[in-house]
Protein backbone atom coordinates (compact mmCIF):
# COMPACT_ATOMS: atom_id res chain seq x y z
CA UNK A 1 0.00 0.00 0.00
CA UNK A 2 1.41 3.76 -0.91
CA UNK A 3 0.36 6.97 0.70
CA UNK A 4 -1.17 9.88 -0.51
CA UNK A 5 -1.79 13.24 0.59
CA UNK A 6 -5.38 15.06 -0.12
CA UNK A 7 -4.86 18.70 0.07
CA UNK A 8 -8.38 19.42 -0.38
CA UNK A 9 -9.65 23.03 -1.51
CA UNK A 10 -7.46 25.73 -1.70
CA UNK A 11 -8.09 28.98 -0.68
CA UNK A 12 -8.87 28.88 2.87
CA UNK A 13 -6.57 31.09 3.92
CA UNK A 14 -3.79 28.70 5.32
CA UNK A 15 -2.33 28.18 1.63
CA UNK A 16 1.33 28.31 2.59
CA UNK A 17 0.51 25.23 4.83
CA UNK A 18 -0.73 23.07 2.07
CA UNK A 19 2.39 24.10 0.51
CA UNK A 20 4.72 22.82 3.29
CA UNK A 21 2.57 20.09 3.34
CA UNK A 22 3.00 18.58 0.00
CA UNK A 23 6.85 19.88 -0.05
CA UNK A 24 6.77 17.22 3.02
CA UNK A 25 5.16 14.35 1.74
CA UNK A 26 7.40 14.82 -1.29
CA UNK A 27 10.59 14.34 1.36
CA UNK A 28 8.31 11.59 2.90
CA UNK A 29 7.86 9.65 0.23
CA UNK A 30 4.38 9.73 -0.42
CA UNK A 31 3.51 8.47 -3.91
CA UNK A 32 0.96 11.55 -5.19
CA UNK A 33 -0.25 14.74 -3.97
CA UNK A 34 -4.17 15.40 -4.70
CA UNK A 35 -5.71 18.84 -5.00
CA UNK A 36 -10.06 19.37 -5.31
CA UNK A 37 -12.36 22.05 -6.86
CA UNK A 38 -15.90 22.51 -6.40
CA UNK A 39 -16.99 26.71 -6.84
CA UNK A 40 -13.71 28.43 -5.66
CA UNK A 41 -10.37 27.47 -6.59
CA UNK A 42 -9.29 25.24 -9.71
CA UNK A 43 -7.82 22.24 -8.97
CA UNK A 44 -5.09 22.26 -12.27
CA UNK A 45 -3.77 25.83 -10.98
CA UNK A 46 -3.11 24.52 -7.94
CA UNK A 47 -1.34 21.25 -9.01
CA UNK A 48 0.84 23.35 -11.25
CA UNK A 49 2.11 25.19 -8.52
CA UNK A 50 2.76 22.01 -6.52
CA UNK A 51 4.46 20.22 -9.41
CA UNK A 52 6.70 23.17 -9.56
CA UNK A 53 8.12 22.99 -5.96
CA UNK A 54 8.27 19.38 -5.81
CA UNK A 55 10.50 16.72 -7.76
CA UNK A 56 9.43 13.28 -6.90
CA UNK A 57 5.46 13.29 -5.89
CA UNK A 58 2.72 13.08 -8.25
CA UNK A 59 0.22 15.70 -8.72
CA UNK A 60 -3.27 14.50 -9.24
CA UNK A 61 -6.77 16.07 -9.57
CA UNK A 62 -9.54 14.59 -6.83
CA UNK A 63 -11.33 15.81 -8.45
CA UNK A 64 -11.33 17.91 -12.30
CA UNK A 65 -14.98 18.56 -12.22
CA UNK A 66 -16.99 17.22 -15.62
CA UNK A 67 -19.12 20.21 -16.36
CA UNK A 68 -16.61 22.52 -15.82
CA UNK A 69 -14.34 21.58 -19.32
CA UNK A 70 -15.25 20.32 -22.61
CA UNK A 71 -13.39 16.85 -22.77
CA UNK A 72 -11.01 18.47 -25.22
CA UNK A 73 -10.34 21.26 -22.43
CA UNK A 74 -9.45 18.64 -19.90
CA UNK A 75 -7.15 16.40 -22.72
CA UNK A 76 -5.14 19.95 -22.85
CA UNK A 77 -4.75 20.47 -19.29
CA UNK A 78 -3.45 16.92 -18.98
CA UNK A 79 -1.33 16.91 -20.91
CA UNK A 80 0.43 20.13 -20.29
CA UNK A 81 0.46 19.42 -16.87
CA UNK A 82 1.94 15.65 -17.28
CA UNK A 83 4.78 17.82 -19.60
CA UNK A 84 5.34 20.34 -16.98
CA UNK A 85 5.45 17.93 -14.30
CA UNK A 86 7.81 15.43 -16.18
CA UNK A 87 5.19 12.82 -16.10
CA UNK A 88 4.37 13.25 -12.27
CA UNK A 89 0.30 13.83 -13.61
CA UNK A 90 -2.80 12.22 -12.38
CA UNK A 91 -6.17 13.22 -13.80
CA UNK A 92 -8.96 12.33 -11.23
CA UNK A 93 -12.58 13.28 -13.00
CA UNK A 94 -15.99 13.33 -11.22
CA UNK A 95 -19.47 14.68 -12.45
CA UNK A 96 -19.76 16.65 -9.30
CA UNK A 97 -23.39 16.98 -8.34
CA UNK A 98 -26.94 18.89 -9.76
CA UNK A 99 -26.47 21.85 -6.92
CA UNK A 100 -23.17 22.66 -8.74
CA UNK A 101 -22.80 21.70 -12.17
CA UNK A 102 -26.73 23.19 -12.72
CA UNK A 103 -26.42 26.16 -10.51
CA UNK A 104 -22.84 26.88 -10.84
CA UNK A 105 -21.61 25.37 -14.78
CA UNK A 106 -24.82 25.86 -15.95
CA UNK A 107 -24.47 22.15 -17.45
CA UNK A 108 -27.64 19.62 -16.89
CA UNK A 109 -26.83 16.55 -14.55
CA UNK A 110 -29.35 14.32 -16.25
CA UNK A 111 -27.49 10.67 -17.61
CA UNK A 112 -24.38 10.99 -15.87
CA UNK A 113 -23.13 8.12 -16.37
CA UNK A 114 -23.64 8.48 -20.24
CA UNK A 115 -21.84 11.39 -19.93
CA UNK A 116 -18.88 10.07 -18.36
CA UNK A 117 -18.24 7.62 -20.35
CA UNK A 118 -18.05 9.71 -23.48
CA UNK A 119 -16.19 12.34 -21.87
CA UNK A 120 -13.27 9.70 -20.44
CA UNK A 121 -13.55 8.39 -24.08
CA UNK A 122 -12.99 11.86 -25.73
CA UNK A 123 -10.32 13.03 -23.33
CA UNK A 124 -8.19 9.43 -23.86
CA UNK A 125 -9.02 9.77 -27.81
CA UNK A 126 -7.36 13.34 -27.59
CA UNK A 127 -4.69 12.20 -25.53
CA UNK A 128 -3.50 9.64 -28.08
CA UNK A 129 -2.59 12.60 -30.49
CA UNK A 130 -5.19 10.88 -32.90
CA UNK A 131 -7.70 13.02 -34.91
CA UNK A 132 -9.96 14.15 -32.54
CA UNK A 133 -13.69 12.74 -33.79
CA UNK A 134 -16.28 11.52 -32.11
CA UNK A 135 -19.74 10.52 -32.88
CA UNK A 136 -21.37 10.25 -29.85
CA UNK A 137 -24.93 11.12 -27.70
CA UNK A 138 -24.23 14.11 -26.06
CA UNK A 139 -20.66 15.08 -27.57
CA UNK A 140 -20.04 14.94 -31.83
CA UNK A 141 -16.72 16.38 -32.94
CA UNK A 142 -16.42 17.85 -34.98
CA UNK A 143 -19.60 19.42 -35.07
CA UNK A 144 -22.02 18.60 -38.10
CA UNK A 145 -23.15 20.95 -41.02
CA UNK A 146 -20.37 23.72 -39.71
CA UNK A 147 -16.59 24.62 -40.88
CA UNK A 148 -15.24 22.76 -37.53
CA UNK A 149 -12.54 20.09 -38.52
CA UNK A 150 -10.64 17.15 -36.46
CA UNK A 151 -7.68 18.55 -34.71
CA UNK A 152 -4.91 16.83 -33.60
CA UNK A 153 -3.65 17.48 -29.72
CA UNK A 154 -0.36 20.05 -30.62
CA UNK A 155 1.30 19.30 -26.75
CA UNK A 156 3.28 16.11 -26.04
CA UNK A 157 2.84 14.63 -22.92
CA UNK A 158 5.23 13.29 -20.89
CA UNK A 159 4.01 9.45 -21.26
CA UNK A 160 1.87 7.73 -23.65
CA UNK A 161 -1.07 7.14 -21.41
CA UNK A 162 -2.15 9.22 -18.58
CA UNK A 163 -3.76 7.51 -15.51
CA UNK A 164 -7.41 8.39 -15.46
CA UNK A 165 -9.33 8.28 -11.91
CA UNK A 166 -12.85 8.35 -11.23
CA UNK A 167 -14.50 10.00 -7.76
CA UNK A 168 -17.76 7.47 -7.60
CA UNK A 169 -20.31 6.72 -4.78
CA UNK A 170 -23.41 5.08 -6.53
CA UNK A 171 -23.08 1.57 -7.57
CA UNK A 172 -23.50 2.15 -11.28
CA UNK A 173 -21.19 4.79 -11.38
CA UNK A 174 -18.62 2.17 -9.25
CA UNK A 175 -19.51 -0.39 -12.03
CA UNK A 176 -18.65 2.15 -14.49
CA UNK A 177 -15.09 3.48 -12.67
CA UNK A 178 -14.19 -0.44 -12.71
CA UNK A 179 -14.81 -0.78 -16.51
CA UNK A 180 -13.38 2.74 -17.63
CA UNK A 181 -10.67 3.94 -15.44
CA UNK A 182 -7.40 3.52 -13.76
CA UNK A 183 -8.19 3.83 -11.20
CA UNK A 184 -11.10 4.69 -7.79
CA UNK A 185 -11.16 8.28 -5.70
CA UNK A 186 -13.19 7.13 -2.67
CA UNK A 187 -14.63 9.04 0.55
CA UNK A 188 -15.80 7.91 3.34
CA UNK A 189 -14.12 4.41 2.90
CA UNK A 190 -14.95 2.19 6.06
CA UNK A 191 -12.98 -1.31 5.48
CA UNK A 192 -15.92 -3.25 6.83
CA UNK A 193 -18.39 -1.84 4.69
CA UNK A 194 -15.86 -1.82 1.49
CA UNK A 195 -16.91 -5.25 0.31
CA UNK A 196 -19.78 -4.40 -2.49
CA UNK A 197 -18.12 -1.24 -3.56
CA UNK A 198 -15.05 -3.38 -4.53
CA UNK A 199 -17.03 -6.40 -5.61
CA UNK A 200 -18.64 -3.23 -8.09
CA UNK A 201 -15.47 -1.68 -9.08
CA UNK A 202 -14.24 -5.44 -9.33
CA UNK A 203 -17.74 -6.11 -12.28
CA UNK A 204 -16.86 -3.41 -14.09
CA UNK A 205 -13.14 -5.00 -14.80
CA UNK A 206 -14.61 -8.30 -15.72
CA UNK A 207 -17.06 -6.14 -17.90
CA UNK A 208 -13.84 -4.59 -19.95
CA UNK A 209 -11.57 -7.54 -19.60
CA UNK A 210 -9.81 -7.05 -16.54
CA UNK A 211 -8.92 -7.85 -13.09
CA UNK A 212 -8.00 -5.94 -10.26
CA UNK A 213 -4.51 -6.25 -10.96
CA UNK A 214 -3.03 -2.54 -11.74
CA UNK A 215 -6.09 -0.87 -10.54
CA UNK A 216 -5.65 1.89 -7.59
CA UNK A 217 -7.88 1.41 -4.90
CA UNK A 218 -7.39 5.13 -3.27
CA UNK A 219 -9.65 6.66 -0.72
CA UNK A 220 -9.32 9.85 1.21
CA UNK A 221 -9.26 9.06 4.63
CA UNK A 222 -8.54 11.96 7.34
CA UNK A 223 -5.89 11.53 10.08
CA UNK A 224 -6.17 13.12 13.60
CA UNK A 225 -3.25 11.99 16.08
CA UNK A 226 -3.44 11.85 20.00
CA UNK A 227 -4.46 9.81 22.97
CA UNK A 228 -8.12 10.89 23.15
CA UNK A 229 -10.37 9.49 20.30
CA UNK A 230 -12.96 11.88 21.52
CA UNK A 231 -10.40 14.89 20.56
CA UNK A 232 -9.02 13.22 18.04
CA UNK A 233 -12.89 12.93 16.09
CA UNK A 234 -13.99 16.61 16.79
CA UNK A 235 -12.61 18.15 13.48
CA UNK A 236 -13.21 15.24 11.65
CA UNK A 237 -16.96 15.65 12.51
CA UNK A 238 -16.90 18.76 11.21
CA UNK A 239 -15.73 17.52 7.72
CA UNK A 240 -18.07 14.57 7.94
CA UNK A 241 -21.02 17.14 8.77
CA UNK A 242 -19.98 19.17 5.90
CA UNK A 243 -20.57 16.07 3.58
CA UNK A 244 -23.49 14.35 4.99
CA UNK A 245 -25.17 17.62 5.76
CA UNK A 246 -24.52 20.29 3.05
CA UNK A 247 -22.85 18.63 0.04
CA UNK A 248 -26.26 18.54 -2.06
CA UNK A 249 -29.80 19.11 -1.32
CA UNK A 250 -32.38 17.18 0.83
CA UNK A 251 -33.40 15.06 -1.65
CA UNK A 252 -29.71 14.20 -3.35
CA UNK A 253 -27.12 13.96 -1.56
CA UNK A 254 -24.40 11.06 -2.77
CA UNK A 255 -22.67 11.15 0.41
CA UNK A 256 -25.75 10.95 2.79
CA UNK A 257 -26.94 8.24 0.55
CA UNK A 258 -23.49 6.29 1.40
CA UNK A 259 -24.06 6.96 4.56
CA UNK A 260 -27.56 5.12 5.13
CA UNK A 261 -26.39 2.16 3.13
CA UNK A 262 -23.09 1.66 5.37
CA UNK A 263 -26.13 1.69 8.16
CA UNK A 264 -26.07 4.96 9.59
CA UNK A 265 -29.26 5.88 8.65
CA UNK A 266 -30.92 7.65 11.42
CA UNK A 267 -27.44 9.70 12.31
CA UNK A 268 -26.97 10.78 8.49
CA UNK A 269 -30.71 12.19 8.75
CA UNK A 270 -30.20 14.18 12.06
CA UNK A 271 -26.90 15.22 11.05
CA UNK A 272 -28.62 16.58 7.58
CA UNK A 273 -31.48 18.43 9.22
CA UNK A 274 -29.32 20.14 11.53
CA UNK A 275 -26.76 21.37 9.03
CA UNK A 276 -29.44 22.62 6.44
CA UNK A 277 -30.84 24.40 9.50
CA UNK A 278 -27.43 26.16 10.04
CA UNK A 279 -26.57 24.39 13.16
CA UNK A 280 -23.29 23.18 12.02
CA UNK A 281 -21.91 22.53 15.63
CA UNK A 282 -24.77 20.83 16.56
CA UNK A 283 -24.45 18.66 13.17
CA UNK A 284 -20.70 17.77 13.66
CA UNK A 285 -21.39 17.12 17.07
CA UNK A 286 -24.28 14.58 15.93
CA UNK A 287 -21.93 12.52 14.16
CA UNK A 288 -21.33 9.27 15.34
CA UNK A 289 -17.71 8.36 16.98
CA UNK A 290 -18.11 5.02 15.26
CA UNK A 291 -18.80 6.48 11.76
CA UNK A 292 -15.75 8.56 12.27
CA UNK A 293 -13.61 6.02 13.51
CA UNK A 294 -14.46 3.88 10.86
CA UNK A 295 -13.58 6.42 8.17
CA UNK A 296 -11.24 8.05 9.53
CA UNK A 297 -7.73 7.11 11.16
CA UNK A 298 -7.95 8.59 14.62
CA UNK A 299 -5.58 7.74 17.71
CA UNK A 300 -1.88 7.16 18.97
CA UNK A 301 0.46 5.82 16.58
CA UNK A 302 0.37 2.67 17.39
CA UNK A 303 -3.77 1.98 16.79
CA UNK A 304 -3.46 3.74 13.63
CA UNK A 305 -0.12 1.39 12.50
CA UNK A 306 -2.88 -1.47 13.64
CA UNK A 307 -5.77 0.23 11.62
CA UNK A 308 -3.69 0.50 8.15
CA UNK A 309 -3.67 -3.97 8.71
CA UNK A 310 -7.69 -3.34 7.83
CA UNK A 311 -7.44 -0.86 4.39
CA UNK A 312 -5.01 -2.80 3.36
CA UNK A 313 -6.84 -6.22 3.49
CA UNK A 314 -9.37 -4.60 2.25
CA UNK A 315 -7.75 -3.92 -1.27
CA UNK A 316 -6.42 -0.03 -1.52
CA UNK A 317 -3.54 0.23 -2.94
CA UNK A 318 -3.21 3.96 -2.32
CA UNK A 319 -4.39 5.52 1.31
CA UNK A 320 -4.83 9.35 0.58
CA UNK A 321 -4.75 11.25 3.82
CA UNK A 322 -6.17 14.39 4.90
CA UNK A 323 -5.14 16.27 7.84
CA UNK A 324 -7.41 18.98 8.44
CA UNK A 325 -6.89 20.84 11.68
CA UNK A 326 -4.12 22.26 14.07
CA UNK A 327 -1.08 23.98 13.38
CA UNK A 328 1.50 23.22 10.75
CA UNK A 329 3.60 21.09 13.50
CA UNK A 330 1.26 19.42 14.14
CA UNK A 331 -0.32 18.31 10.38
CA UNK A 332 3.45 17.58 9.60
CA UNK A 333 3.66 15.00 12.34
CA UNK A 334 0.59 13.26 11.64
CA UNK A 335 2.09 12.79 7.55
CA UNK A 336 5.17 11.86 9.43
CA UNK A 337 3.47 9.36 11.77
CA UNK A 338 1.48 7.66 9.17
CA UNK A 339 4.50 7.06 6.85
CA UNK A 340 6.24 5.36 10.11
CA UNK A 341 2.98 3.37 10.94
CA UNK A 342 2.75 2.42 7.05
CA UNK A 343 6.67 1.26 7.91
CA UNK A 344 6.18 -0.65 10.84
CA UNK A 345 2.87 -2.74 9.60
CA UNK A 346 4.84 -4.11 6.92
CA UNK A 347 2.97 -2.74 4.15
CA UNK A 348 4.73 -0.06 2.39
CA UNK A 349 5.55 -0.44 -1.02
Amino acid sequence: MRLGLNLGYWGGGDNHLNLALAREADELGYSVVWAAEAYGSDAPTVLAWVAAQTSRVDVGSAVMQIPARTPAATAMTAATLDSLSGGRFRLGLGVSGPQVSEGWHGVRFSRPLERTREYVDIVRLALSRQRLAYDGEHWRLPLPDGPGKALQLTVHPARPSIPVYLASIGPKNLTLTGEIADGWLGIFFAPEHSGESLDLLAAGRAAAGRTMDGFDVVPTVPVSVGADLEACAAPVRAYSALYLGGMGSRQQNFYNALAVRMGFGDAARTVQDLFLERKHREAAAAVPLEFVDRTALIGPPERIRDRLHAYAESGVTTLSVAVHAGPLEERIAALRTVAEALDAAGLAT
